[in-house]
């Protein structure tokens, strides 16, 4: 991350304002002054402002394939299963991005990588997400055009990117869209009940064959090419 980002981060000011510490010398990595504005700040490195002392943090960003039956949340007051439990306990305060609720499954991101939460979530970017849907009876062809075109549901008016007929009773559909419980909502709109839902992609990102409850941390690539759509989108605004 460079400096500048760190220190408006860690709340000295926007990233013009932290530029002036930084130039007039009033920055230290690891005892040495710092002027140059495109310093990277990396893992483990000391900055400090004056008397103040600011240590990044492990930025860590986990795939988790999310079993049905856990929360995404840190804890419940009626003790039942969240995603955290699934987790080391040992790791820095990490955060799911979006959710599933508990009956549903799939691929679910967990992080501390604000930047990266912001790209997946913010509604400007549009991130699809991919899901694979079984409910309890066919499903009539004639609403496919229902769904693409969208309609009012409690939350918002909701629609679908795509929808493919796997089965009568399996479908696949993509959302760009975060409104909760969308795809439960809007079947249930048109007759239908969820019997099973389970994320399979999110971006570029594809659960694979990863085993309920498995986990892995994505690479560097991976998570530079995820957060590369919102960047491209961002500087268009």
């Amino acid at each position: 991350m460079r400096l500048n980002r760190f220190l408006a981060s860690a709340g000295l000011g926007s990233r013009r304002g932290v530029e002036e510490l930084i130039t007039s010398g009033q920055v230290r990595i690891n005892g040495k002054v710092i002027t140059d504005l495109a310093t990277q700040v990396e893992p483990n490195d000391a900055v400090k402002v004056g008397s103040r002392l600011l240590r990044t943090e492990q930025k860590i960003t986990v795939l988790l394939n999310k079993p049905a039956g856990f929360l995404c949340t840190a804890s419940d007051e009626r003790d039942r299963k969240t995603i955290f439990q699934l987790l080391p306990p040992n790791w820095p305060r990490v955060y799911h991005v979006g959710r599933l609720d508990k009956d549903s499954e799939g691929l679910l991101l967990v992080t501390n990588d604000g930047e990266l939460s912001l790209a997946l979530t913010h509604p400007r970017y549009k991130i699809e997400k991919e899901y694979e849907v079984l409910i309890d009876k066919p499903f009539d062809p004639k609403h496919k055009e229902k769904l693409l075109k969208g309609f009012h549901i409690i939350g918002g008016r909701a629609k679908t990117e795509w929808v493919e007929i796997l089965a009568p009773n399996h479908l696949r559909l993509v959302l760009t869209q975060g409104i909760k419980r969308q795809i439960r909502l809007m079947l249930y709109d048109l007759g239908y009940e969820v019997e099973r839902l389970a994320r399979i992609r999110l971006g570029p990102l594809k659960i694979g064959e990863m085993r309920p409850g498995e986990w892995r941390l994505l690479t560097s690539k991976e998570i530079a090419t995820l957060k590369g759509p919102a960047h491209v989108e961002a500087a268009k605004a």
